[in-house]
């Protein structure tokens, strides 16, 4: 296992119209075999800094240290033997087409200067680990997308690395076989104790696989932390669109949204702790204050692979005991914050 320190990190380009400042003073503390999220828009910064990170874009100022070892220190030799222990896969997989199953996850023991007969062995070990035992003889093209990202990944753990960058590696794949990656991921993270760094523009991937994040907007970090905590608890706007958008873009939360009947009124997220989740809190609510409560939406999410429950409220327009309601659901311990945004 790895850590990762990113200190006070700033990458500027130049380009035909000035100056790109891509980050600006980044520091992150990842630790030794954590899985951790850095998510943003388009823009945002995110892949130059996971390319930072392996030194395949050299920082303009700042520090990446593993396990304590600054990258900048390194000579080249050094830098290529270093890196060896961060394995990468990326959005479109990258594979060999002209090589079958086998000879491309043989690829970099070759590299390693692995005989044919110990590479193949490895191989054969690692497409087991990743579900395709059976697909050694296939060839990429033959394979679904997330099939191909699974011998990506098997690929990638060939050099028995450290640490995992993932860059948009689930961006090209459709929601089911998504999951089916990230639990991959959490299992490798859990079984070899490698630290996974996943880079994406889904709170989706991020709520669903990593314990921590940083939110990253114009290559600012502006809020970073516990996923659950993010989750029940965003500081900023920026946290609370891509929540948002996890939530309007869910299918299931989509089938079970209700146009409101009272129209005008405040509404609020709320988030159910794994106390609060076993009592009628709402019923209770409206017995309790004799108003009636417009549940917008409403559904169970994977947090970090433990569930939480989220509904979206709308109070009467004209209630004056709107504040003494959301600090009843405060007091019964769910997380609460206005959300006018999810309006229809």
């Amino acid at each position: 296992m790895s850590e990762i320190s990113i200190r006070h990190l700033s990458k500027t380009f130049q380009s035909a119209d000035g100056t790109v400042e891509a980050l600006k003073d980044v520091s992150i503390e990842i630790s030794s075999g954590d899985i951790y999220g850095i998510i943003g828009m388009s823009g945002a910064g995110k892949s130059t800094l996971v390319r930072c990170i392996n030194y395949l874009e050299v920082p303009s100022q700042g520090e990446v240290l593993i396990d304590g070892h600054e990258l900048g220190s390194y000579s080249e030799s050094e830098l290529r033997a270093q890196r060896k222990n961060i394995g990468m896969i990326f959005q479109h997989f990258n594979l060999l087409m002209q090589k079958s199953v086998l000879e491309n996850v043989c690829f970099p023991l070759y590299i390693q200067g692995k005989s044919k007969q110990e590479a193949r062995k490895k191989a054969a070990e690692l497409l087991e680990i990743v579900g395709l035992y059976d697909k050694q003889k296939a060839f990429p093209a033959q394979l679904s997308g997330g099939q191909m990202q699974r011998v990506a990944i098997a690929r990638a753990l060939a050099s028995d690395p450290q640490i995992l960058l993932c860059d948009e590696a689930t961006s090209a794949l459709d929601p089911q076989t998504t999951s089916s990656i990230l639990e991959l991921l959490g299992n490798i993270n859990r079984d070899f104790g490698i630290t996974i760094v996943i880079i994406t523009h889904q709170m989706s991937v991020v709520r669903e696989v990593c314990r921590h994040v940083a939110i990253l907007k114009e290559g600012v970090v502006i809020e970073e932390g516990l996923v659950s905590d993010i989750f029940s608890h965003p500081k900023t706007e920026v946290a609370r669109e891509l929540i948002r958008k996890d939530i309007l873009t869910d299918p299931e939360t989509e089938k079970a949204a209700l146009m409101s009947e009272i129209q005008g009124g405040d509404i609020i997220r709320i988030v159910f702790s794994e106390n609060s989740a076993f009592e009628p809190v709402i019923a209770n609510l409206i017995l309790t204050f004799q108003e009636p409560v417009n549940i917008l939406r409403a559904n169970t999410r994977n947090v970090g692979g433990v569930a939480k429950g989220e509904m979206i409220l709308q109070f009467m327009e004209y209630s004056q005991r709107k504040e003494a309601m959301k600090h009843y659901l405060k007091e019964c311990g769910l997380a609460v914050e206005e959300a006018p945004e999810y309006a229809h």
